[in-house]
């Protein structure tokens, strides 16, 4: 069975109400942002490091991933990279402390033609992001999304596994903006998986990546609304499949979280608390559907 995790700022409850409602409906662990608010990485130190490890530790709750994306374009400005590269580096550090070796970021939209400028950018920035995190004996996961699973894949050969980078594989991202083939990313993907987003989506019409997370980023684009594009829903009423998409995970040998994302919704705590379920139910199906061997007595 796969661990179940959740973002702790999906509940809409600060800190410690998020961690407690993590512990209520029976998580095993917990995703944290790093990057603003009070988990920021320049907050959590100290005697407050130490009172959120103690609240983890009383609540029976691991740190599945902690999550790095400083938003807007990510690493696809030269420029920027310097301070960026900086702080996740501190990002990774603060992870290790929290006994987790996995964090999460968005790096950009990776061009489909590596010769495209952008495509050297990128590669400069994660290279000395896998180095140190390499070093440290974590993961950078590069959370799908706005490129096909092909061109991720092909990006990351350039470093290779357990080369200090590797995949947040989020399938709804790959849904709704991609119309992707779920389980079949997951095997072009799969040596590179090392945590996971449990949510879903849809498409509504096609979308161009590029405008699409141009918008995230803050982009002024009064002709495009995200929302006439993609739509997120609860799990099991998007376009995820998700009883094949277990079975991909579990057949490329995936041994990390399941964590629950909900961006969306009036009743987070609600629609989280079902997720788990609706999580738990899946592997139950998936697991009873398993071939036993069975041993014939003469």
């Amino acid at each position: 069975m796969f661990k179940i995790g959740v973002m702790i700022e999906s509940f809409r409850r600060g800190l410690r109400g998020g961690l407690e409602a993590a512990a209520a409906i029976g998580a095993q662990g917990v995703q944290l942002y790093a990057t603003g608010g009070e988990t920021h990485f320049s907050k959590l130190c100290g005697p407050v490091l130490a009172d959120l490890k103690g609240q983890l530790r009383d609540l029976h709750l691991e740190t599945a991933a902690v999550c790095g994306d400083f938003g807007g374009h990510g690493f696809q400005v030269a420029a920027d990279n310097a301070q960026r590269l900086d702080d996740s580096k501190r990002v990774i550090e603060l992870a290790l402390k929290l006994d987790c070796r996995v964090v999460t970021t968005h790096i950009g939209v990776i061009p489909a033609d590596p010769r495209h400028p952008r495509y050297a950018v990128l590669t400069v920035a994660c290279a000395e992001l896998a180095a140190f995190a390499r070093a440290a004996d974590a993961t950078v996961a590069v959370e799908t999304g706005p490129e096909p699973a092909a061109v991720l894949r092909a990006f990351l050969d350039q470093f290779g596994p357990a080369a200090g980078i590797g995949v947040n594989f989020d399938p709804a991202n790959l849904a709704m903006v991609c119309r992707a083939d779920i389980p079949a990313a997951v095997r072009t993907l799969a040596p590179y998986i090392v945590h996971t987003h449990a949510k879903d989506g849809v498409s509504l019409r096609p979308v161009d990546p590029e405008r699409l997370y141009a918008s995230f980023a803050g982009a002024a684009d009064p002709d495009f609304r995200a929302e006439d594009y993609i739509r997120e829903t609860p799990l099991g009423e998007g376009a995820v499949p998700y009883p094949a998409y277990l079975a991909a995970l579990r057949a490329s040998d995936f041994d990390g979280y399941l964590t629950i994302e909900r961006e969306v919704g009036e009743q987070p705590f609600d629609d989280i608390q079902a997720a788990v379920q609706f999580l738990r139910n899946q592997q139950s199906i998936d697991r009873q559907s398993e071939p036993r061997n069975i041993r014939l007595l003469d």
